[in-house]
């Protein structure tokens, strides 16, 4: 392919033009056009061929929009688009032709993206903001300004620990404060909240992808994944709970893969189970967030679980989140916990039921809900620490946690126990 379609420097051109078949494609198209702040009437009749005509005596626009639709070999026509094409146009091409290996041809050709008939606003906003994004991202020797990619797991050491409600609000953040393009993806295959708390139906992405790894490419994840606003979308399932998990993991693996290619950041709610029966999930993972909760039976686990990170994510910064904290009520003392699993706790997110409930009933993350909150405060000095960890260990500086001696500890239950019985807690471990 040409390297006229690869992004270059731009001189003065035209930022964007549209060559579409049909009145309908034109009818939805302009709208959002307009909305970005360009000429409509860059939004020409004819598809490809006419591009083909009009670009080869006239300069190339910055960003422009094919439509392959009577094109009867689009291949070999796109090529013919990069001979007349000035280096540095992002070109989205879209069509009628709903096939993997025709998506992944034009991309290979140096076509941006491929959007499927009939069209969206919303996917056209999403493609065109994505391409100014491409046109605008420094070029070779430009490095500095580029934006990694940050995978987090969030493990809970016991079921009812709130990672769940931590993973959505730490996707929220992310997504709305910060404004990274963010993946969320529930591993809780039959039982997982991470839709349902965003108020969304989880479709049945996760559970095709389980079924075919091999369809998993950029259009599987554009046309599987539900959107809860402009730079966050999840995956998830709702998987039958007479149907167990028939997998090897290699699924979660392709999309961990595709979602680096397409996300700033990566979300994953990561039951232990999955933890444990999938360890090659944590490869790619550059932070792990271990939420527990100050109990006997917390403090035990954590232990355990940063001992198996020691030994199977080694890469992996390790951030530990204690939540549901009450002050007076614990079992185990901050000072106990901390002696126990022999590092600091990073995060205390305090105990608040209300807003909880209020949360579950606008159908809205927590920080999203309750911004005012001491919890959120706590949740969004998380987020923080996720980011700066994440950039640490993609920059080399990971050191498996910043865990002190071994991470397998002394935990002396005995002790705890009498220290647990002289404060007379009289709440059973859990």
């Amino acid at each position: 392919m040409s390297a006229s379609l690869k992004p270059g420097l731009a001189g003065n051109r035209d930022p964007f033009a549209a060559y579409i078949c049909d009145e309908n494609a034109l009818d939805v198209l302009r709208p959002v056009v307009i909305e970005l702040g360009w000429q409509p009437e860059k939004c020409n009749k004819g598809g490809l061929r006419n591009a083909i005509q009009s670009l080869s005596v006239s300069a190339s626009p910055n960003i422009l929009m094919v439509d392959l639709s009577e094109s009867g070999d689009p291949l070999n026509d796109i090529n013919a688009l990069a001979e007349v094409c000035e280096p540095g146009t992002v070109v989205i091409a879209i069509g009628q032709v709903n096939d993997v290996r025709l998506y992944r041809d034009l991309l290979a050709s140096g076509i941006h993206d491929y959007l499927l008939k009939p069209l969206s606003a919303g996917m056209l906003r999403d493609s065109l903001n994505q391409a100014q994004a491409v046109f605008m991202a420094p070029r070779g020797g430009e490095e500095e300004g580029v934006k990694h990619h940050v995978s987090t797991a969030v493990i809970g050491t016991r079921g009812g620990v709130g990672a769940s409600t931590i993973v959505t609000s730490l996707a929220w953040i992310f997504s709305s404060e910060k404004r990274m393009p963010t993946a969320l993806l529930d591993l809780d295959v039959h039982f997982g909240t991470g839709a349902l708390t965003l108020d969304l139906e989880p479709g049945r992405g996760l559970t095709d992808a389980i079924d075919n790894p091999s369809r998993i490419d950029g259009l599987f994840i554009e046309r599987a994944m539900i959107r809860a606003n402009d730079n966050l979308a999840i995956l998830s399932a709702e998987a039958p709970i007479n149907q167990p998990l028939m997998t090897d993991g290699s699924a979660f693996m392709q999309l961990q893969e595709e979602f680096k290619h397409t996300f700033e950041m990566t979300v994953l709610d990561m039951p232990r189970n999955m933890m444990i029966n999938f360890p090659h999930l944590l490869n790619d993972v550059n932070v792990v967030v271990l939420a527990t909760e100050m109990s006997l039976a917390s403090a035990r686990d954590t232990i355990r679980i940063l001992s198996w990170l020691k030994n199977n994510a080694p890469h992996s910064q390790v951030v530990i989140v204690a939540n549901k904290v009450q002050p007076g009520v614990a079992e185990i003392s901050k000072t106990d916990f901390e002696a126990s699993i022999e590092r600091k706790i990073d995060v205390m997110v305090p105990f608040d039921q209300k807003a909880a409930a209020n949360a579950a009933k606008l159908g809205k993350t927590f920080v999203d809900a309750n911004n005012g909150s001491k919890a959120t405060a706590a949740i969004k000095q998380l987020s923080a620490q996720v980011i700066g960890a994440g950039d640490e260990n993609i920059a080399g500086a990971g050191n498996g946690g910043g865990a002190k001696k071994s991470l397998l500890g002394n935990l002396d239950l005995k002790s705890l126990l009498a220290k647990k019985k002289d404060t007379r807690v009289k709440e059973p471990v859990q």
